[in-house]
């Protein structure tokens, strides 16, 4: 059996370190069952003359293990010519997993090390390890050196932004407001590649090719980088630095991928972004979420927060030390500096994205957006003229609380349209619909689940669905199943709702083929909500074809006061 279990190549910035890096998960089956003698010969060969191994297949030797795999590769190192290497190891959720991370400056040597440690592992059972590190070092010194690292040290502006829920709106705020203050604007998120409000490349260029892309542009004077956890994880950010980041929030998504299992640990891989934000560059943090307001204990930036409290021990702690927030005071938008009177800049009520102050996550992203706007030096003029002209519409945010009214007999229904992939983006979802409900109508949701969320996700889908609509159906998303079979997800979803007791859930084959169906069962005043992931296109489309428009600002408006009262 070989020790190595994968070799990734980190381009950029990284969990482990703020540059390049080589991330390598072997099995250390064969040193943690070893005879103590044969591990304690390990120890001699790679100086750790006065380790104790323990016992085999013992925490003690779980524990030494670690030590002497990173000490293993720096003998290496050391022996083919680097005399120092910073080296990290952690432990995973499987004893037998370990994950091992280095800098590199030379991508094949740093791969062939990579693979000599790997071999020397599967050396240890058969005890020929003192030969064997020798060996390994010769192989290291043999092989080319390869390629220097890619990563891009920007020239103009770059605000990065990630965090579990709002990045891609936040990201589209920010992108608007600059093209506002007639800036040539470049950004990159789940979408696609955008130049000047332009889509240039289709796809998911969340990764580090995304921010890449964007530096890349023709003229492009400001740039704006979503960064998902997925890119983090397998290939680095792709820039060197930033000059302000946001971190918009961190829930539970996509755990139980690549060793990440845990809120905290996908906040620590958030926390990469604003940990390369340059020193004199801000650090936009959410005040209101622990896990994101901590990291400004791992940031060389200057803090600035944001939280829907204006007596927030956040904004406080922070104003103290020196930072900024932005916050919501009298129903206005407005930034605290530290000894200063508030700056009020604009009411709730003007923000169209927060749909008349409706919307609790996009309060949020507008204080976001609005922080990151000014922290990047763009004047505050702009900022509001931005906020203001930004709609939730298909042009400006496209898949995000999009709101419609359909004609149906006898008068109409309003249709929202959003991503809510995950749990908080459902609630989110539910609470605008239950906002422009009027009284005696219905909420009628289209329920829906991508297969790369663990069990427990897609069955919490099924039972905040269940239990905040009046009616739920199930629309699957074909494209995104990612391993699993449509009866998998259909019967995680319908064990949730059975849950909080409801049992009656109609399941159909695409989202367009569920909406079309709550619609025709929907009656005048009701709300029907839709998590759009695979066909938002073909959602609008369909919209169209039945003769729906989009809400206005002042359209929403109405809906909103009607609804409360």
């Amino acid at each position: 059996m070989t020790s190595l279990i994968e070799l990734r190549v980190l381009e950029g910035p990284n969990l482990y370190f703020p540059r390049a890096a080589i991330k390598l998960t072997l099995d250390i089956t064969g040193l943690a069952s070893a005879p103590t003698k044969t591990a304690e010969r390990l120890a001699r060969r790679i100086g750790l003359a006065g380790a104790r191994p323990g016992e085999p297949d013992t925490g003690f030797r779980q524990r030494f293990a670690l030590r002497a795999v990173a000490r293993l590769v720096r003998a290496i190192a050391h022996e083919s010519g680097t005399t120092r290497l910073a080296v990290r190891v952690r432990p995973t959720s499987n004893p037998h997993l370990i994950v091992v991370s280095y800098p590199w400056r030379h991508r094949d040597r740093a791969q062939e090390m990579a693979r000599a440690v790997a071999d020397v592992l599967d050396a240890v059972p058969a005890e020929d390890v003192e030969d064997a590190v020798g060996r390994a070092a010769e192989r290291v010194v043999a092989s080319p050196e390869g390629d220097r690292p890619h990563t891009i040290t920007p020239e103009i502006p770059v605000v990065a932004v990630t965090g579990t829920n709002g990045k891609t709106t936040t990201s589209r705020m920010i992108a608007h407001i600059a093209r506002t203050a007639g800036l040539v604007v470049g950004w990159s998120n789940t979408d696609g590649i955008y130049l000047d409000g332009e889509l240039v490349e289709a796809g998911d260029y969340s990764g580090p090719s995304g921010a890449g892309r964007v530096l890349g542009l023709p003229d492009v004077q400001f740039a704006v980088t979503e960064t998902a956890r997925g890119g983090i994880l397998l290939k680095g950010i792709g820039l060197t630095r930033n000059d302000v980041s946001v971190v918009t929030n961190v829930s539970a998504d996509h755990l139980g991928h690549h060793g990440i299992d845990t809120l905290d640990q996908l906040a620590e891989v958030k926390a990469v972004v604003p940990r390369i934000t340059r020193s004199r560059g801000w650090s936009v943090l959410n005040g209101d979420d622990p896990r994101v307001y901590a990291m400004r204990n791992v940031i060389r930036s200057r803090p600035w927060v944001f939280s829907r409290d204006p007596n927030s021990p956040a904004i406080r702690e922070t104003l103290d030390a020196g930072g900024r927030a932005t916050t919501v005071i009298d129903g206005w938008v407005s930034v605290l500096r530290p000894r200063a009177d508030a700056d009020p800049l604009i009411e709730l009520t003007d923000v169209p994205m927060t749909l008349a102050g409706l919307s609790r996550f996009n309060v949020e992203n507008t204080l976001a957006a609005a922080s990151a706007a000014l922290a990047a030096g763009l004047a505050r003029r702009t900022v509001v003229d931005g906020l203001r002209a930004f709609r939730p519409d298909a042009e400006h945010n496209p898949g995000r609380m999009n709101i419609f009214t359909v004609p149906v007999d006898g008068g109409d229904v309003t249709v929202v349209i959003d991503l809510a992939h995950n749990e908080a983006g459902l609630e989110a979802l539910l609470e605008v619909m239950a906002g422009v409900r009027r009284i005696g109508s219905r909420l009628l949701l289209g329920l829906g689940a991508v297969g790369d969320r663990t069990d427990d996700l897609i069955g919490r889908l099924g039972e905040i669905g269940a239990m905040g609509s009046d009616v739920v159906a199930i629309g699957h998303k074909q494209k995104y199943l990612r391993g699993r079979t449509i009866e998998g997800l259909e019967g995680l979803l319908r064990d949730g709702a059975e849950r909080v007791g409801v049992t009656d859930v109609a399941a159909y084959p695409t989202e367009v083929a569920c909406l079309a169906a709550l619609v025709e069962h929907a009656q005048p005043g009701d709300v029907v909500g839709l998590m759009c992931h695979a066909q938002r296109q073909q959602v609008y489309d369909w919209i169209a074809g039945h003769g729906g428009t989009g809400d206005t600002p002042q359209q929403l408006g109405e809906k909103v006061r009607a609804a409360r009262a």
